[in-house]
């Protein structure tokens, strides 16, 4: 009874303390003049009241007995007070005996009640219409009178009072309910009364209790006609329910489809589906509503298929034309649904479901109770399972949280009535959800008998997924993530960077442990690995492999994927022959650019066999968009070289020296360090260029770069300055360490021979000054304008130290070389002070 409504448990109440009190007052009063007759009579009526009829229509489990016309005649035999102990005694027997299901106690008690009541209720009836008890009398018309009255009478109440009930639990209207199921069962109260009235003439008449038997006959065609017809009736419910359930299942699985493109779990359907049928059935809703708010729960968002899929699963804030294209959907779902006549409102509901309490919503912008409930509902269900739910542009979160959110948006974008409901039921609504079971759509199984059409060797076969669902949601992700693919692609310019970017989205599409990018090198035929993240990637990152050696190899060298190859075989061939790898599976595609091969792309995995003939296909398919954006990565980051680089001596160029200045300087200003900058120009370059020509000159430069590079730290930068300048930047060194670091440079360059010609070898040497940040400035301008004073000091020096050029030159056979003679200008120490200054 706790299930009741709160109406319908105050009305069963009423009515069963009114029978009871009935019973006790009124059964006292019985007189039995004829035991025989009450006895048969009471015993008749129990026996047939099991054979009953259910009413088809009715949803609270009502029937309707035989033994209704035994209970009539008893009244009209004996009387109101002994009829109501029959009637009570057949209700209790109606109630009890073949019952499909046990009725609940109040249900039995109601039903007693009830034929109390009417029992009386038509005694009193009968009575004021003229009829005596025991006897019709002789005047046709008064029995006449007098029995339709008191059968019109047990009609009205028995039925009235039960139809109340119903309506009450049902939430439906009492009018609506009476004529669905009772008004139709009329004519078999009054077949009923008329054979009680024939059966009473012949008992009181004749005296002939066999002769009454026959008034049976009628009572059994009518409990057949009925039970036949109430039958087929049944037949046509159960079919019809059928093929509603049919409808809406097939309504179910396509929605679960469509729902599947966008939701990670597949009971995020169905838990508002039971969320919302929760709440209608709380809030009031007729049954009617009910199935409209179950069936909107189903299709309240069909028309996202009208918004383009990377709108959907953005993971970050749509703009303001994403946003409307958003907006549309709920308008196209309604307008989807609305070709479709359901007996219930569906597409209104769909229509509204976004719209605010406050007005601010869309598509129509309804405020308060404007929105119909059902989409009030849906509102707050789909609201409150978005936010606990892992989405693309949010993680899930906790009830908790959940509820906090809710409770803020009431009365802004929320009914604050249905919010309170739904708090209220929230932990009854969980444990019901948590209960549903997802009816797995499995895709066939098709066991095939023979090797034909299975792939070749170096492939998998590919995963299958265990629901028709994760096939679906599987191809939104794939192409999602091709998406974010693409996209990610010109965002970046540098191989490194673009290859960070695009192994950021790989991983979603295929997983892996390690991932590396080799890049092809014709002029040598190897494939040197560019980039690599993930497990071991120090190792993979410094490999290097010749063209059909290894995975990598055997892919540049075939132009085919490998598929499940063995890992080590990379590391084998990089020579890392003594490293044990704990990766246990490798997939490699080639990249190809114009039909011209230009590297491998290559994951790994710690699991054996995991890779797949799909993750083949989508590797295939990130490589056919890669290959061109690595490409031009390519170029970029060659262009970029060469435009920091020398062309002459391919040493580093003056744009390079003052980018790598810049940071070297503000990194010693934070570390309170110190930068040594060494400027040095050859001795007497230009007698070598006139005496034997700026082809002889660039050589010297080309020899002389190399002898610059090796002699100083990996780290440090040498760079051609200008004409036959060089610049040094030696990080985090001193004064002391400058000075040792340009004594071995000058020693490095005298020890060089240039060979001018192949009879004529020249000395070279370089004159050095240096400068200390933050001593001697604390700007690459004055840094280098002491420097440069400072080398033409050192260059004075040196030629005060030395014989001239052409007092040193000598051929190959020892002889004197005259290379013309250029006086140099003196360095005085105002010319430094003015360099100190910044004044060249």
């Amino acid at each position: 009874m706790k299930a009741l409504p709160l109406a319908a448990r105050l009305y069963v109440g009423f009515i069963i303390a009114i029978g009871a009190a009935l019973l006790v007052g009124l059964a006292p009063l019985a007189r039995v003049d004829r035991p025989d007759l009450f006895l048969a009579l009471l015993l008749l009526s129990t026996v047939t009241s099991p054979f009953k009829v259910s009413l088809p229509l009715s949803k609270s489990g009502s029937s309707m007995s035989v033994s209704y016309a035994v209970d009539f005649a008893a009244l009209l035999l004996l009387g109101p007070h002994e009829a109501m102990l029959v009637a009570v005694a057949s209700a209790w027997s109606q109630c009890t005996f073949r019952m499909k299901t046990p009725n609940a106690p109040y249900r039995t008690l109601f039903s007693m009640a009830c034929l109390a009541i009417t029992v009386q209720m038509t005694g009193l009836v009968y009575g004021w219409l003229g009829g005596v008890p025991g006897t019709l009398g002789h005047s046709v018309p008064n029995i006449v009178r007098s029995v339709v009255g008191a059968a019109t009478t047990y009609f009205a109440f028995n039925t009235c009072m039960i139809a109340v009930a119903i309506a009450l639990s049902t939430r439906q209207s009492f009018f609506s309910v009476w004529n669905q199921n009772f008004l139709w069962s009329a004519p078999s109260y009054f077949v009923g009364a008329g054979a009680a009235a024939a059966a009473t003439w012949a008992i009181v008449a004749s005296g002939g209790v066999w002769l009454a038997l026959l008034a049976a006959a009628p009572l059994y065609l009518t409990y057949r006609t009925y039970k036949v017809y109430l039958g087929r009736i049944e037949d046509e419910r159960r079919h019809g329910s059928e093929m509603a359930d049919l409808h809406l299942a097939t309504i179910e699985a396509l929605a679960l489809a469509i729902d599947a493109k966008d939701q990670t779990a597949q009971t995020h359907i169905r838990r508002v589906q039971v969320y919302a049928a929760g709440l209608a059935r709380a809030l009031g809703m007729t049954d009617n509503e009910i199935q409209g708010v179950k069936t909107a729960a189903l299709l309240h968002d069909i028309g996202k298929l009208a918004v383009p899929e990377h709108i959907l699963s953005k993971p970050g804030p749509l703009t303001q034309e994403e946003f409307q294209k958003i907006r549309i959907h709920p308008q196209v779902g309604a307008e989807i649904i609305s070709a479709v006549s359901f007996p219930y409102p569906v597409a209104p509901l769909i229509l509204s479901h976004h719209e605010r309490w406050d007005g601010k919503g869309y598509p129509q912008g309804l405020t308060g109770e404007e929105i119909p409930l059902g989409a009030r509902i849906l509102s707050v269900v789909d609201y409150f399972d978005a936010l606990t739910s892992d989405r693309p542009y949010h993680k899930a979160m906790t009830h908790d949280a959940a509820l906090a959110l809710l409770t803020q948006e009431s009365s802004r974008a929320l009914d604050p009535a249905v919010v309170q409901m739904f708090i209220t039921m929230l932990p009854v609504l969980a444990a019901e959800a948590e209960k549903l079971e997802v009816g797995p759509t499995r895709r066939l199984t098709l066991e095939s008998t023979s090797d034909l059409g299975r792939p070749a060797v170096g492939f998998q076969p590919e995963s299958k997924s265990s629901t028709v669902f994760e096939d679906i949601a599987l191809a939104h992700r794939e192409i999602y993530a091709l998406y974010e693919i693409a996209q990610t692609m010109g965002t970046s310019l540098g191989v490194s960077d673009t290859m960070a970017l695009i192994s950021s989205k790989l991983s979603s599409l295929v997983p892996f442990s390690s991932c590396a990018l080799s890049l092809y090198n014709n002029e040598s035929d190897t494939l040197r690995c560019r980039f690599a993240t993930g497990v071991e990637a120090d190792i993979i990152g410094t490999m290097m492999v010749r063209s059909g050696q290894g995975l990598t190899g055997w892919v540049a060298r075939n132009k085919r994927p490998l598929v499940n190859a063995r890992p080590s075989a990379d590391f084998e061939a990089a020579g890392f022959t003594a490293r044990a790898t704990g990766l246990q599976s490798a997939l490699v595609a080639p990249l190809v650019y114009n039909d011209r091969f230009i590297g491998t792309l290559a994951v790994y995995h710690a699991e054996p066999d995991f890779y797949t003939d799909d993750h083949r296909r989508l590797l295939d398919r990130v490589c056919e968009q890669a290959s061109a954006v690595i490409h031009n990565s390519i170029v970029f980051e060659q262009t970029q070289e060469d435009s920091l680089t020398d062309a002459l001596t391919s040493l580093p160029n003056t744009r390079f020296m003052f980018m790598h200045l810049t940071r070297e300087l503000a990194r010693a200003e934070r570390l309170k360090s110190e930068v040594a900058l060494l400027v040095m120009d050859l001795d007497n370059f230009k007698e070598i260029n006139d005496s034997y020509g700026h082809h002889v000159g660039d050589r010297a430069l080309r020899e002389v770069a190399p002898v610059l590079r090796s002699t100083i730290r990996p780290y440090d930068i040498c760079v051609r300055y200008a004409g036959d300048e060089f610049i040094v930047v030696l990080a985090g060194c001193g004064i002391e360490e400058a000075e040792r670091k340009r004594v071995e440079l000058q020693r490095a360059v005298d020890e060089l021979v240039f060979e001018a010609r192949p009879d004529r070898r020249l000395p070279i040497a370089v004159s050095i000054g240096a400068a200390i940040y933050p001593h001697d400035g604390e700007t690459y301008e004055a840094l280098l304008a002491t420097a440069d004073s400072r080398m033409y000091r050192d260059k004075t020096r040196r030629k005060q130290q030395q014989p001239r050029l052409a007092a040193a030159a000598t051929g190959t056979d020892g002889s004197p070389v005259s290379v013309g003679a250029v006086p140099l200008p003196e360095v005085t120490d105002i010319d430094i002070q003015r360099a100190g200054m910044g004044v060249l």
